[in-house]
């Protein structure tokens, strides 16, 4: 069963929140981390700081091998940094337990993130590493994303399919990936692409909202 967590860490307690922490007023929102074969590559939009600061902060660390700045929006510099696999434990952490950043953010004092887990027995085995590597960890909240039924109103396809979009940045607010190149991953056209999450967010209306009116009129 899925299982969601919102967890707050020290900003100095893991390697980027580290890097960051002496740089005040900074706000950081991360896009991602995607651990590679030899490297760990986290892509984060920076506000509050002079890029080029943050550039040189990031850039100085001697377990970076390289830093890009992608550009720039509404005052917020898209960074991807490529880091040698020895970074910290919360990266090892969400690797070996399977665990997926919905959501993070942060300035220099402390991080929040949202986590999602296959299972309850991933998330303690993911609070476990932390606690061996002294990272301290605050669970602020901690639930099932179970919609109402059985969840017979959506094909497996469409659930990964929103999930898949979900953990892209497609929902948030400005949109973090497109259509096409959500599509490009699966292998289908935009348009097919569409046609299911169209579908699945109609499920899932079905599942939940008119749910909820059906039992209000009962």
């Amino acid at each position: 069963m899925t299982v969601i967590a919102d967890i707050s860490l020290p900003a100095d307690s893991f390697a980027l929140g580290r890097l960051l922490s002496d740089v005040t007023g900074i706000e950081t929102e991360l896009e991602r981390i995607v651990p590679l074969r030899e490297t760990v590559m986290p892509l984060f939009w920076i506000s509050g700081a002079d890029p080029a600061v943050i550039k040189d902060v990031l850039s100085d660390d001697p377990r970076t091998i390289a830093v890009d700045q992608l550009t720039t929006t509404n005052g917020k510099t898209l960074f991807e940094v490529h880091w040698t696999t020895e970074t910290d434990g919360l990266v090892g952490a969400l690797v070996d337990t399977r665990g997926k950043i919905l959501e993070a953010s942060g300035t220099d004092k402390t991080w929040d993130f949202r986590l999602r887990f296959g299972s309850h027995s991933e998330l303690s085995a993911f609070n476990m590493a932390l606690t061996a590597d002294n990272i301290a960890v605050t669970l602020r909240h901690i639930y099932n994303p179970t919609p109402r039924g059985d969840g017979a109103g959506l094909s497996t396809i469409q659930r990964e399919t929103l999930l898949t979009a979900y953990d892209h940045g497609y929902f948030r607010v400005p949109r973090r990936t497109t259509l096409v190149a959500l599509a490009d991953r699966e292998g289908i056209s935009d348009s097919a692409y569409s046609q299911r999450i169209r579908r699945g967010i109609a499920g899932l209306i079905e599942q939940t909202l008119l749910s909820e009116e059906s039992c209000r009129s009962e």
